[in-house]
């Protein structure tokens, strides 16, 4: 199980974020041959009246169950688990994954095995699953018995073979953390590293590290003397100080981090590691920082700049890249990289963003990284017409015009992705159409804004809610 990204796991505001996953799991910079779930406007009254007045029918190993009430009802129909696969319309990851890994025979198999529920974040049912399941990064893909028990999870973009290699030993059924400790407790080492690499992949560094120390002290000493249960251990340690915004203990765990071959995850343990560090003194931390170049580079050189990519999540090793140049005061090096990502994704696109959306949005936030504020404005366009069944290019570019001072031009594109907003992003979007609105002296339009936009979305996402109500008072 992968440790998380840079992950997006927040709402619409963030799409910024790296894999949509861990590392700055919420934060900024947050493939093709699409499934329909990943751009479609839920209807949020649709959703309700499913959920609240649909009878529960069991959903046919070729039918996409409408509510978790039916896919929990089909698993124990069919005496299969569920897949929960949980996305949103502004996670980059997912579109990669559903494109490249979600597709064929493999991807076949996986449904005959399993009932599988595409669950949004940024609607009702979506959002309450996430909270019940402690679902932090997108895309997730959690594996629940029909009976609620989780079997296991996968996060983040993986490679196909990544991925198929996880969910084939989740499906079955010998993955279950219940199953992995009893394993483990039996002496089995290799079950210790996996049940830390589960808690994980929970975010549960503490709860991790509690179970180690369960354990009988000569099977602690004996998985302790494995690299693959030090490198787990090490990892739980580094997630837990950051998690508590302990720099010194991000900086002993992450130095012991960074210092294993951790492949395609480096650069989601290095920018924990920077977003830990971010309040220390500047020339101590480039001191720490600077010792962590020269691998972040050969990954760049070997993994992510080459013909054929062997990490699927190229936007986080790149981001990862830029901050840690801009921490070690390099202009000339951040510069570079985003210079370089963007010619090689453009190579790739050949002009044609329809054809591979991760790279469309990663040729976006590379652009927008490096300041090309001309190209942005000839490519965002085009991403709009590329993807009209959505609200998000819409509503990213008419937030850019915004801020930088055009709410006349940025309002039609907020409108526009108002048009097909839904849940928490339509919540969002409006907070931004109410910007522009009093930008242009508009109170009465701003108010009449926020109280469709409260009426429509119901008692859902009550903190969201309360911040676009104040968005008048601001």
């Amino acid at each position: 199980m992968q440790a998380p990204h840079k992950l997006a796991v927040a709402p619409a505001t963030a799409p910024t974020m790296r894999p949509c996953l861990p590392g700055r799991l919420a934060a900024p910079h947050a493939h093709f041959q699409p499934r329909i779930i990943m751009n479609r406007p839920i209807a949020l009254a649709a959703l309700l009246l499913a959920s609240v007045l649909a009878t529960v029918r069991p959903a046919s190993a070729a039918e996409q169950p409408r509510t978790m009430d039916e896919a929990l009802a089909a698993a124990r129909e069919r005496k299969s688990p569920v897949l929960l696969d949980f996305h949103a319309p502004w996670c980059y990851s997912c579109y990669y994954m559903a494109s490249h890994v979600l597709t064929g025979p493999d991807w076949e198999s996986v449904k005959a095995r399993a009932v599988v529920m595409e669950l949004d974040a940024d609607a009702p049912e979506g959002a309450q699953w996430m909270k019940k399941l402690h679902v932090r990064a997108l895309p997730s893909y959690v594996v629940l018995s029909a009976d609620g028990t989780e079997l296991g999870r996968i996060l983040a973009e993986q490679t196909r073979p990544q991925f198929y290699g996880q969910i084939d030993a989740i499906l079955a059924g010998n993955d279950s953390l219940e199953a992995l400790q009893t394993k483990a407790a039996g002496g089995d080492v290799a079950s210790v590293a996996a049940v830390l690499a589960a808690y994980h992949a929970r975010y549960q560094a503490s709860e991790g590290l509690q179970w180690f120390a369960s354990l009988p002290a000569a099977l602690r000493d004996q998985a302790a003397d494995e690299p693959a249960v030090s490198l787990r251990l090490d990892r739980l340690q580094l997630l837990r100080a950051a998690t508590a915004s302990d720099v010194d203990g991000c900086v002993d765990a992450g130095q012991k981090v960074l210092a294993a071959d951790l492949g395609c995850d480096r650069p989601y343990e290095l920018d924990r590691l920077m977003s830990c560090t971010e309040k220390m003194p500047t020339e101590p931390r480039r001191a720490l920082l600077a010792g962590q170049r020269p691998a972040l580079e050969r990954m760049l050189s070997q993994r992510i700049f080459v013909a054929t990519p062997s990490c699927a999540d190229q936007r986080s090793a790149v981001f990862a890249a830029a901050d840690l140049y801009d921490a070690l005061g390099d202009a000339g090096a951040k510069a570079d990289v985003l210079d370089r990502a963007i010619a090689l994704t453009e190579k790739t696109i050949d002009g044609d963003v329809a054809r591979d959306r991760n790279l469309a949005d990663n040729l976006r936030v590379y652009m927008t990284a490096a300041e090309r504020t001309d190209s942005l404005d000839a490519l965002m366009p085009k991403l709009i017409a590329a993807y009209p069944d959505d609200y998000v290019y819409a509503y990213r570019y008419g937030r850019s015009l915004l801020e930088r001072g055009k709410p006349e031009a940025a309002l039609p594109y907020l409108e526009q992705a108002a048009a097909k907003a839904y849940g928490a992003n339509r919540l969002t979007v409006a907070s931004y159409r109410v910007k522009a609105l009093k930008a242009l002296n508009r109170p009465a339009d701003a108010r009449r804004v926020v109280a469709e936009t409260l009426a429509a979305n119901g008692p859902w996402f009550p903190e969201e809610a309360a911040k676009l109500k104040a968005q008048l008072q601001s």
